[in-house]
C-alpha cells in the first residue's frame, strides 16, 4: 500500500449549552457546530512488520504518547471487531492543530483514520454501526463524519444537520495556557434549556441567532483561565467582530467576522496585542 495523505479539519463550536449533568458523570449538551479550513495532516501506510508505529510531530506533537491516542484507539476497536485483523500501519500525524484548545484535533484524526480505512479496504460498516464506532473512540468524533454544519444534540450519537450558516470569516485564537475538559466541566455550575423544535434553515437572521447564544463553559474557564476572559472582551472590541466565543472547553477563542477586511485588521492586532498566542485567520466551510 502507498502512502496516503489525508486532511484531518478542525471544528469549531458556535455555541454550546450543557444541558444537565447525567448519572454517569458526563453532561448532556446542545452545541451548533462548524469546520475551519485548519487542518492537521495523517500520512499513512501498511507495514509489513505486523506492528504499529505512530508518530505525532510537527509545531503540536510533542507530548502526544505513541500508544494512548485517538488513532491507537481507532485501530484497537477495529481489531476488536474483527474489521482489520492482518493490517498494520505506519501513520504520521503533522499536528498544526493545537492540543486542548477545543477544536477537535483528536477526534477528527480519529474519524479521519477511520473513514479512510472504510473507504480503502470495504470495511461492511454501515452508517448506524459506523456511528457507533465513532462514539467508542470519543463522544464528540461522530461529528466529523461529514464535514458540515452541525447541530448536536447531546452526548450521544444523534444529532442533526443543518446548511445554512452566514459566510463567517474565523479569527482563531488559542492563549499559551491549555485547558483541561475535564476540570472545566467538573466545575461547571451553568446550565440552559434545551433546544425546542429549532430549524436553523429557517432562521433568517443567522448571525442575530448565533450571537445571541452562549459557551456554558465559558464562566467557569474565565474565573480559572482569566486569560480566556480578556482575550474574549479584546476580540469582541475589534472592529466589526459580530461577537466572540470560547469553542469547546476552551483555551482557543473564535472572533466571528463577515467581512473578510475586518478579520485581516483583527488578526494584525493580536499579533501585536499577544505575539506569544496562536493565531490563525480561517473560514467556516
Amino acid at each position: 500500500m502507498r502512502k496516503h495523505r489525508i486532511k484531518s479539519y478542525c471544528k469549531i463550536n458556535i455555541s454550546l449549552r450543557v444541558i444537565k449533568k447525567m448519572k454517569n458523570g458526563l453532561h448532556k449538551i446542545n452545541s451548533f457546530v462548524a469546520f475551519a479550513k485548519i487542518y492537521d495532516q495523517l500520512y499513512i501506510q501498511e507495514n509489513k512488520n505486523k506492528k504499529d508505529i505512530i508518530k505525532f510531530y510537527g509545531l503540536f506533537g510533542r507530548g502526544i504518547s505513541r500508544t494512548n491516542n485517538t488513532i491507537t484507539k481507532t485501530l484497537n476497536i477495529l481489531r476488536q471487531n474483527n474489521y482489520i485483523k492482518e493490517n498494520y500501519f505506519i501513520i504520521k500525524i503533522k499536528k498544526n492543530i493545537p492540543k486542548k484548545s477545543g477544536l477537535g484535533g483528536g477526534s477528527m484524526n480519529a474519524v479521519s483514520l477511520l473513514l479512510f480505512l472504510i473507504r480503502k479496504y470495504n470495511l461492511n460498516i454501515n452508517h448506524k454501526l459506523l456511528l457507533n464506532l465513532a462514539s467508542k473512540v470519543g463522544s464528540d468524533v461522530v461529528l466529523g463524519i461529514k464535514l458540515k454544519n452541525t447541530f448536536f444534540n447531546d452526548k450521544t450519537i444523534s444529532f442533526k444537520r443543518f446548511k445554512n450558516t452566514p459566510n463567517f470569516y474565523l479569527l482563531i485564537v488559542k492563549p499559551n495556557l491549555n485547558c483541561s475538559t475535564k476540570l472545566i466541566y467538573s466545575k461547571n455550575r451553568q446550565f440552559s434549556k434545551k433546544y425546542k423544535n429549532v430549524n436553523i434553515n429557517k432562521i433568517n437572521k443567522l448571525v442575530e441567532f448565533f450571537r445571541s447564544e452562549v459557551n456554558d463553559l465559558e464562566k467557569v474557564a474565565f474565573r480559572i483561565y482569566p486569560k480566556i476572559k480578556r482575550l474574549i472582551k479584546y476580540l469582541n472590541d475589534q472592529k466589526s467582530c459580530e461577537f466572540s466565543r470560547m469553542t469547546g472547553s476552551g483555551s482557543a477563542c473564535v472572533g466571528y467576522f463577515t467581512k473578510l477586511q475586518f478579520a485581516k485588521k483583527a488578526l494584525i492586532n493580536v499579533k501585536k496585542k499577544f505575539p506569544k498566542y496562536w493565531c490563525k485567520l480561517s473560514k467556516a466551510m
